[in-house]
């Protein structure tokens, strides 16, 4: 079996639709070829099961031409599926002269079933999009599969030593925890822990290898949404800085500091949060 994706928005939109596609691809032994803006490309290599990414200019307003193009790909295969994530006539219209049997949106004239998301985490609530298919979720059991080699060039870029590896993600937003923060709590924790380790991450790291580097720690502090997601389909223990209670499943190896303002947090609320 084929299944198409067409998955436009942010990185963290393809980050939340990862689970649903990989129990997509596992439970009906399917092979995924997915549309996204070309600036996300590198993401969808951390599911093995998608043997194409097609690059689609979603975010930049693409034209007539672009749609005919995308027609002509989508066409060629023979998909039985189609998840939709994407909106709008011309979407629909670009769905409705396809072969796709099944096509699964949110809305619109073209889509054969309707999805109704609910309120909750989201990559769980994308059951919504598989449940015509058959297809049962777990997102909270989602675990990236990341390749030795980005594992290994992970490790190389770790700090020396023996001791717990405390992985630093900053959001770096506008009212994010301070960077003097960010940057000085380590040492605060080596007062109590002398032999840890730690790893600031810049926001701007290729997704790839911040999966790695998520994976290689053995806990994270993060206000970043994406490490956020990353930590979380890796399984870490993490504190998150601001993540609401819809963003992040219940689990006891995460503790969330939630605050209109995280600049009003203090080394001891984290330092607290993280067990010191």
């Amino acid at each position: 079996m084929r299944v198409l994706a067409l998955s436009p928005g942010s990185l963290q939109q393809q980050l939340e639709r990862l689970p649903a596609l990989a129990a997509t691809a596992e439970q009906l032994q399917a092979s995924l070829q997915v549309a996204c803006d070309p600036s996300h490309l590198g993401l969808w290599k951390l599911l093995p099961a998608v043997e194409k990414v097609i690059p689609f200019p979603f975010n930049a307003a693409p034209n007539l031409a672009d749609w005919a193009n995308l027609l002509g790909l989508v066409r060629e295969p023979d998909f039985q599926a189609c998840l939709n994530f994407a909106t709008g006539r011309q979407v629909n219209l670009l769905l409705s002269m396809s072969h796709i049997p099944t096509r699964i949106a949110t809305e619109g004239f073209a889509s054969t079933t309707q999805a109704e998301i609910n309120a909750g985490w989201l990559p769980q609530e994308l059951q919504a999009f598989l449940t015509p298919m058959g297809v049962t979720l777990q997102a909270d059991a989602f675990r990236l599969s990341l390749s030795a080699k980005a594992m290994d060039a992970a490790r190389e870029r770790q700090p020396s030593g023996d001791g717990p590896l405390l992985l630093l993600a900053p959001g770096a937003f506008p009212g994010d925890w301070p960077q003097e923060r960010w940057t000085a709590l380590p040492d605060t924790i080596r007062i109590k822990l002398p032999q840890l380790r730690s790893q600031l991450l810049a926001p701007d790291m290729p997704v790839v290898e911040k999966a790695a580097a998520v994976a290689c720690a053995d806990v994270v502090l993060s206000s970043c949404p994406i490490t956020q997601l990353l930590a979380t389909y890796c399984g870490l223990p993490m504190v998150t800085l601001g993540a609401n209670a819809d963003q992040i499943p219940q689990r006891e190896v995460i503790r969330r500091l939630e605050s209109p303002d995280l600049s009003s947090l203090s080394d001891a609320d984290v330092m607290q949060a993280l067990g010191f």
